[in-house]
């Protein structure tokens, strides 16, 4: 703890943590690596676990990197290089996102219609997403415009 006038050069505990944090990351990807094949081969189920999964930890890490790009250490200290890779990455993500979801949800559209025509739908099913779509306004576009 630093005495009274005395300014800390750097908080030690907040490299301790960024330390922990690329830790807990390498695990993480290290589980996702081992248990690829088994969800390449596994049943709907596990497809859609593990998607969540990733989906969960995706949301996580980029929320901690929006935290990060606020942390005035970053924005003082990060060369433009730096700050420069983390943007070419995140734009080919977000990029490989936008197309999956537009790929997926018309995708989805057009078989649901499919089988809603052919009588296939399980009206179990679709009666519940009805309503809940009352509800909720079910799935909408981002408003956010750029």
């Amino acid at each position: 703890m630093s005495r009274p006038g005395e300014v800390r050069v750097i908080d030690y505990a907040f490299l301790k943590q960024l330390d922990e944090w690329v830790k807990m990351q390498k695990r993480v990807l290290e589980t996702f690596r081992e248990t690829k094949q088994r969800v390449d081969e596994g049943d709907r189920l596990e497809l859609i676990v593990a998607t969540r999964a990733a989906f969960q930890h995706m949301i996580r890490t980029i929320k901690a990197f929006d935290n990060w790009l606020q942390d005035p250490v970053i924005i003082a200290h990060v060369p433009r290089e730096m700050l420069q890779e983390v943007w070419d990455v995140m734009y080919k993500v977000l990029e490989q996102l936008l197309e999956i979801d537009i790929k997926h949800t018309s995708d989805v559209r057009d078989l649901l219609e499919k089988l809603a025509k052919e009588g296939k739908i399980n009206p179990l099913v679709a009666a519940a997403k009805g309503g809940e779509e009352e509800e909720t306004g079910g799935r909408r576009p981002s408003t956010m415009m750029i």
